[in-house]
């Protein structure tokens, strides 16, 4: 009888210790877990105005309605999350010269360039707009490009391009288009029709 009640007093002893066991090993492991997991810690900006100077020349004022600064596990970015406007302005007079808008932008500190998707459109004096999904700003060439569908439409002459992928300077010219898209068309002055126009695809 003696035996029996130290089996079941041992076995009981053992069931009680794997189970603390147990517990133990789970709380270890949510401590861990909390431990390991760093929360982003973002700073908060309201109606932005921000100028980008380049050898002492004004080349563009940037506003949004807010803006986010993130510092996480991957480094630190800032983000536009509700639209960004940027005016351009040419080298020898602060006259804008082209404008961006987009419903979203994402600077990359370290290259110097900012991601811009949403609703994109970018326009100049002359009237030439480009029109796409996503693309980005690169401020040190002052270049745009982006390897999405992209939709160009020049005044003088005039013409619309569409097209996958695109490079250009942010005044809109020195334009390349790549894979030129059916529909694409150009209104060119003719001088054996008496100067009318004539369409050309």
């Amino acid at each position: 009888m003696t035996k029996l009640i130290s089996h079941k007093i041992f076995f009981t002893a053992a069931i009680l210790s794997g189970c603390f066991f147990l517990c133990g090993c789970e709380n270890d492991v949510n401590e861990v877990r909390e431990l390991s997991r760093k929360k982003e810690n973002i700073e908060e900006g309201k109606n932005i105005s921000s100028y980008l100077s380049m050898d002492g020349k004004m080349r563009a004022h940037l506003t949004a309605p807010l803006m986010l600064r993130i510092q996480g596990d991957t480094g630190r970015r800032t983000e536009f999350p509700r639209s960004l406007h940027v005016d351009f302005y040419n080298d020898s007079t602060a006259r804008i010269e082209s404008q961006l808008s987009a419903l979203y932008g994402n600077y990359l500190e370290n290259q110097s360039k900012v991601f811009l998707r949403d609703s994109v459109v970018a326009f100049n004096v002359k009237g030439d707009t480009l029109f796409c999904k996503e693309m980005y700003w690169d401020q040190n060439q002052q270049k745009f490009y982006t390897d999405k569908e992209v939709t160009i439409s020049q005044r003088y002459p005039k013409k619309r391009f569409s097209g996958v992928g695109m490079t250009c300077n942010q005044d809109l010219t020195n334009l390349t288009l790549f894979k030129i898209q059916p529909g694409s068309f150009a209104m060119i002055a003719d001088s054996l029709a008496n100067g009318r126009d004539t369409t050309r695809k």
